[in-house]
């Protein structure tokens, strides 16, 4: 890329660029966390998604020229900014610090960012890693779902978060929270009545409060009579026959004298 550069400028810019990008090039002596000798960049800087990320890189007295770079990037050197990212801003250039900004950040802007300096005539860099975290959210899950009694069930939760978020399943039955398996999948095999209701999906991280999804779901089961009695009546009195029962969907009562429906059709 410097060659193709020069190519093309006059050879006052041609001259000027060459030298900047053979000082900016980080093939310098690399200095580790802890060496005394300059620049020392902060080793991992760790924001939120959408927050504002500051690379601070402490200088001494005998450095000549700075530069942040970005992978292969140019971001700035000295006040010169080089790179067309609008969020990406100098925060100080003194005799002791240079330090950029890196507003509303995103995934993308994870990785090693490098902080190159001349001194001496040599050329040193350092490295700071940039973290990215992201609130824990929930990109897909089952829809509401109606099965028979016996049959299996397959729920997914999908969620998707930095650090990775944990995915728990619960089952909400009446006030009672029932633990049930912490897995983006919820298998059920020979589902019973019991089990129907509404199935509580939750992802969580250490980035901000847990968020939640929930699914309901509904199992069919044949009608079951719980409960048949008649009340004394007198002659030429009425009389009450009563019979309930339970059933999903709601069961239909037909009532029968002998072998004849009753009250009659017609």
């Amino acid at each position: 890329m410097g060659v193709t550069g020069c190519l093309v400028l006059p050879w006052r810019g041609l001259v000027v660029l060459c030298l900047r990008l053979l000082f900016l090039v980080p093939a310098g002596v690399p200095v580790r966390s802890g060496d005394a000798t300059f620049p020392k960049a902060m080793d991992n800087v760790t924001v939120r998604q959408g927050e504002n990320a500051i690379l601070r890189c402490l200088l001494d007295s005998q450095v000549t020229r700075v530069a942040w770079l970005n992978r292969s990037t140019i971001l700035y050197t000295g006040n010169d900014k080089w790179s067309m990212d609008q969020r990406v801003v100098l925060v100080a250039n003194t005799k002791s610090q240079y330090s950029i900004a890196i507003q509303d950040v995103d995934v993308y802007d994870e990785g090693v960012y490098i902080c190159s300096v001349q001194t001496d005539n040599q050329p040193k860099t350092s490295r700071v890693h940039l973290i990215v975290h992201v609130s824990a959210q929930i990109l897909n899950i089952s829809s509401d779902v109606t099965v028979n009694e016996g049959s299996s069930v397959t729920l997914l939760c999908q969620a998707f978060g930095r650090p990775e978020p944990t995915v728990t399943w619960r089952h909400l039955t009446g006030r009672r929270r029932v633990f049930v398996v912490e897995d983006e999948f919820l298998e059920i095999t020979a589902i019973t009545r019991e089990q129907s209701g509404v199935y509580e999906c939750t992802a969580a991280n250490e980035v901000s409060v847990a968020v939640f999804r929930r699914v309901n779901v509904t199992v069919n089961y044949p009608p079951y009579i719980s409960v048949a009695k008649n009340t004394g009546a007198s002659v030429g009195q009425k009389g009450i026959l009563r019979c309930e029962a339970s059933a999903v969907p709601l069961a239909e009562f037909q009532w029968y004298r002998e072998e004849t429906r009753y009250p009659p059709t017609h």
